[in-house]
């Protein structure tokens, strides 16, 4: 009866398995190979007969034990493991493969560019003594002006009092010209200096002031353009009162023009001052106005998250108008990097792969670091190096196959050994829930069992009946770790851990503790807690199991002025 009852909780347990993998020949069909299908139904013959067991895959006996069932080495732990495909299956999925190799750094910067005023060459034209304006020479906002010519003319009082006193002052010196005392002479002299000076800073001319020796004060003035240009804003007006802090004019010279383009934030790293520009406005869409980058802004806009890029492009004939709009385009040229093709990255936002072709068939996923983008290549910071051999077409469906495979792994994990899909190669086979085994009498049909009557199946290598009871003792670095759960075994829900640290047989009272506990399965994180101490080189946490089944804790001990000793531990968490 005894043997009866293990023969059944067999059975059992291999109907599961064999569902299991007809689940996923059914889901997966156009990727399990024909190979794949013959394993899955000897894996179900096996489980309909389980007296004879001599059909189940990957669990060949005939050397009296069933280690050897390990995880492909192939691949880092990233979730992912080596996929190998047949030459019928690349083709049929479109596989192509390049190398890694050193490119020049050459791509170009597309912006949307606008045309501004040269805003050095724009001038602003007020009055340096109030009055009435009384004729406007220039009346009208575009208008194209001269340096030089007039723009309108202003009756003022003070300017008229000013120049009676300059006249004033030049007769005085005349009169006193001979005198014999010298201190008149010069005063004389002084005055007409600073009447001039007066006149001059009303905004007189020298000439104008000239002429007064030789005509009545004129109580207007004619007001001039400072530059050449054209009138962009006009407040003057025919008969208003004008004073200095009124601005009356505004000219800008056209005959250079800014154009800004706006730089996108992820691009800002590319631009650098001298770099080429060109320009197309859509006023000329078959010319190009070459430029250079003659300067970067310092602030990010906010709300469009990007910065103004300046080039400054030459407009003799006037044909660049302030407000057009076009397209920039920088060409940005660097030294050589690292680099492979767009298609051969995989961004999953949180991870970014690559597939090296290790040859016969056979891919590796790797873990990469990327920088920038340029053309049709993704620069390699990390990960890869000259002359390695990637995929760059298909990526898609390997990546796929790859997740599968790593998850065929991890059934292998949690104990389904035995199960063989096409290139995964199971963990050791976890045997949990037949601890009571003790020998192997009801499994005589298994091929490589004869003569293997009363065998205790515990000391069969490879074969793990579940999690080590606590206590159990580690000794790394000359630190002796024993760890002991409360309850004993544990259970599922909350456990008291117990980590006595000893040095030399002698406690650790001076040490930092971390529990860490996971278990070996897809989305389950890593908990970590602090130790507290107690007495004796005893620390003591509480984990929380939140399921049954076999749990790995990690004990790290970090003591003054040493490097921390981690041990791990494997609890199996009961009812």
């Amino acid at each position: 009866m005894k043997y009866q009852a293990y023969r059944t909780t067999v059975v059992t347990l291999l109907s599961f398995m064999a569902g299991v993998v007809v689940t996923l020949v059914v889901v997966m069909g156009w990727w399990v190979p024909s190979s794949r299908d013959i394993a899955a139904a000897e894996g179900m013959e096996s489980s309909r007969g389980a007296a004879n067991m001599s059909e189940m895959k990957g669990m060949d006996m005939s050397d009296g034990n069933m280690a050897g069932l390990k995880m492909d080495p192939g691949a880092k732990d990233i979730g992912q493991a080596s996929v190998t495909l047949s030459p019928t299956r690349r083709q049929a999925i479109g596989v192509k493969t390049g190398v890694v190799e050193r490119r020049p750094f050459e791509t170009t910067i597309r912006a949307v560019g606008t045309v501004a005023y040269d805003e050095r060459r724009v001038k602003q034209v007020n009055l340096r003594v109030a009055g009435w304006v009384t004729n406007l020479a220039v009346n009208y906002t575009g208008q194209v002006v001269r340096a030089g010519e007039p723009l309108l003319t202003i009756y003022s009082p003070e300017l008229a009092a000013t120049q009676a006193e300059y006249r004033l002052a030049r007769r005085t010196r005349a009169r006193v010209g001979q005198s014999a005392m010298e201190p008149i002479r010069t005063g004389a002299d002084a005055q007409v200096q600073a009447a001039a000076e007066r006149l001059r800073r009303l905004n007189v001319s020298d000439e104008q002031i000239e002429a007064l020796e030789h005509a009545e004060p004129r109580p207007e003035t004619t007001l001039v353009a400072p530059v050449s240009g054209v009138v962009t804003k006009k407040m003057a007006l025919q008969g208003a009162y004008a004073t200095p802090e009124m601005p009356l004019y505004e000219i800008a010279d056209l005959s250079t023009m800014w154009v800004h383009a706006q730089v996108y934030e992820h691009d800002l790293s590319l631009v650098a001052l001298g770099q080429e520009a060109e320009v197309t406005l859509a006023a000329y869409p078959h010319e190009v106005f070459r430029s250079r980058v003659v300067f970067i802004d310092p602030v990010l806009a906010p709300e469009t998250r990007t910065t103004p890029v300046r080039m400054e492009i030459f407009n003799p004939d006037l044909r660049l108008k302030p407000g057009m709009y076009g397209e920039v385009t920088i060409r940005v040229q660097a030294q050589p990097v690292l680099a492979v093709p767009r298609e051969a990255v995989l961004d999953s936002g949180t991870r970014t792969l690559a597939f090296l072709d290790r040859g016969d068939g056979r891919f590796e996923p790797r873990d990469i670091k990327t920088g920038r983008t340029f053309g049709d290549f993704t620069e390699v910071i990390e990960g890869l190096q000259a002359g390695d051999k990637i995929v760059t077409s298909g990526t898609f469906l390997i990546d796929s196959e790859s997740k599968l495979m790593a998850a065929t792994n991890m059934m292998g994990a949690l104990g389904m050994g035995g199960i063989r899909m096409e290139q995964a190669q199971m963990g050791e086979m976890e045997m949990g829930g037949m601890e009571g085994m003790q020998d192997i009498e009801g499994m005589k049909g298994m091929r490589g069992m004869a003569g293997m009557e009363g065998t205790d199946m515990k000391d069969m290598p490879g074969m793990s009946m579940g999690a080590a009871e606590t206590p159990s003792t580690q000794t790394i670095d000359g630190l002796t770790l024993t760890l002991e759960t409360t309850p004993a075994p544990a259970k599922k829900g909350e456990n008291r851990v117990r980590v006595t640290v000893r040095a030399n047989k002698a406690p650790v009272t001076d040490a930092t503790v971390a529990v860490a506990y996971t278990m070996a399965m897809p989305g389950m994180e890593v908990e970590t807690v602090k130790a507290s101490h107690t007495k004796d080189g005893v620390y003591e946490a509480t984990v929380d199991l939140a399921m049954k089944g076999a749990w790995r804790i990690d004990a790290t001990v970090t003591r003054p002025n040493a490097k921390p000793v981690t041990a791990t531990f494997t609890v199996q968490a009961g009812k």
